[in-house]
């Protein structure tokens, strides 16, 4: 996604232009043509140029508050795995800055906020989800385990921002208790899972349009990849955090990549209504994490516009938790929280 937004220039932006003008003669990069390209949720920071071959893109990462190394790791193994992801043109570790192949302007999200016909969403989602079976194949005994102590730690977000620091609400004793136990069972339930590689935000903003109709996506910002849950990706696709999927669509593409990955030989079980189970609570979890993330975005880095997707975020929660009875302590928080009658106010939690 471009930006319109002008370049501020400040000391990093000049020693990277410095860099940039040392390439220049052996890329053709026409330094001159520097603008903004976008920015996520973390410190870094992305320009676009024009270069001999089109335009590239530049990854501005402090050092001090980034490492390009993971970037780097994650995406030789997807590459390796034969996965659409940018190459490294130049770099300067030292520094925070890599020069990338451009995968293009415009992304899932973006497409899917102009307007798809069914047709031309599946024709989108479908090679996105066969894409995701790729990457599950990809070597991972490397990367960092996401387990219970992460998992659990997680789910501390919801409470510290989402329920006190976004609501200005304090837990009952009860509700502490309900709600230390439910997430711990969640938690040592989603660890349980096979391990595969997890990108951790396979969603719309991080999928790139191909280049031809049925193509791969291109696959961004994956440089937080661990080795976790097989079900944490696919929750991550079909209960997008910024763009909202009825049930039945969720349903269909989940039905899709089990049996995709099925065919691939991948530890996904032959069970779909338990594979089901073990993705929604995955999704369950994830979901949480993100009110938090969310809330915090906003209050300590003063990106509001984030608050704008907490109602769909809390949709799917609600979702999920209403079809399992042992949710239920849940659903009673987020309807005191949300002024909302509970169904029955009387029973104890």
């Amino acid at each position: 996604m471009e930006s319109r937004t002008p370049l501020q220039t400040d000391d990093r932006l000049d020693s990277l232009q410095a860099w940039l003008a040392g390439l220049a003669p052996e890329l053709g990069l026409d330094t001159g043509t520097l603008r903004p390209a976008s920015s996520d949720a973390s410190f870094r920071r992305y320009f676009r140029l024009n270069s001999g071959d089109g335009t590239a893109i530049v990854m501005d990462a402090p050092p001090c508050r980034e490492d390009c190394g993971p970037f780097l790791h994650v995406g030789q193994r997807l590459r390796d795995a034969g996965l659409n992801v940018p190459r490294i043109l130049a770099q300067n570790l030292e520094q925070g800055f890599l020069l990338l192949s451009d995968l293009g302007t415009r992304n899932y999200y973006q497409a899917v906020q102009d307007g798809l016909d069914d047709a031309a969403l599946q024709q989108l989602y479908r090679p996105a989800l066969h894409a995701l079976v790729r990457m599950q194949q990809a070597r991972c005994d490397d990367l960092p385990r996401y387990d219970v102590p992460d998992l659990g730690q997680e789910l501390t977000l919801f409470r510290e921002w989402y329920v006190e620091a976004h609501h200005g609400a304090t837990l009952t004793p009860a509700e502490d208790a309900a709600l230390k136990q439910l997430f711990a069972d969640l938690a040592a339930d989603n660890a349980a899972q096979p391990t595969v590689l997890v990108h951790r935000d396979y969603h719309s903003p991080n999928l790139m349009l191909p280049q031809e109709p049925g193509g791969q996506p291109g696959i961004i910002d994956f440089q937080d990849a661990v080795a976790g849950p097989i079900t944490y990706d696919i929750a991550s696709l079909v209960t997008d955090a910024r763009t909202t999927w009825e049930e039945d669509q969720q349903l269909d593409w989940a039905i899709r990549y089990w049996e995709a990955a099925r065919s691939a030989g991948l530890p996904i079980g032959n069970d779909f209504a338990e594979f089901h189970c073990a993705y929604e609570w995955m999704g369950l979890q994830r979901n949480l994490r993100i009110l938090g993330v969310f809330v915090r975005l906003s209050q300590r880095d003063g990106k509001h516009h984030y608050l704008d997707h907490l109602p769909r975020v809390t949709g799917y929660v609600r979702q999920v938790a209403s079809r399992y009875g042992r949710f239920r302590p849940l659903l009673r928080l987020l309807d005191r929280l949300e002024g909302v009658q509970p169904v029955n106010p009387l029973q104890p939690l």
